[in-house]
């Protein structure tokens, strides 16, 4: 992703700076998903895997980024606090 693009992003929530995930904490995720764990903020159950993702620097909320565009809709991010493994 772009670093100028990602410096301007934040959280649509709580306004809160983003950052990409890693791949630690992308494969936590991924287990979650593929376990059927999670929800998303609108309460939908998310199933498919992330290749990529931008997170909140306090690691609370993930966002998807499909394609290089990053998916910012409040509905549509995961509260890590859902997840028992994440890593903090």
């Amino acid at each position: 992703m772009d670093a100028k693009l990602l410096e301007i992003l934040c959280c649509p929530s709580t306004k809160m700076p983003v950052r990409m995930a890693s791949r630690i904490e992308l494969d936590a995720l991924n287990r979650c998903i593929g376990n059927g764990e999670l929800l998303t903020i609108a309460n939908k159950p998310v199933y498919t895997a992330f290749s990529e993702a931008l997170i909140t620097r306090d690691g609370k909320i993930i966002y998807r980024v499909d394609d290089g565009i990053p998916v910012m809709l409040v509905d549509e991010g995961i509260s890590t606090l859902q997840m028992n493994d994440f890593p903090s």
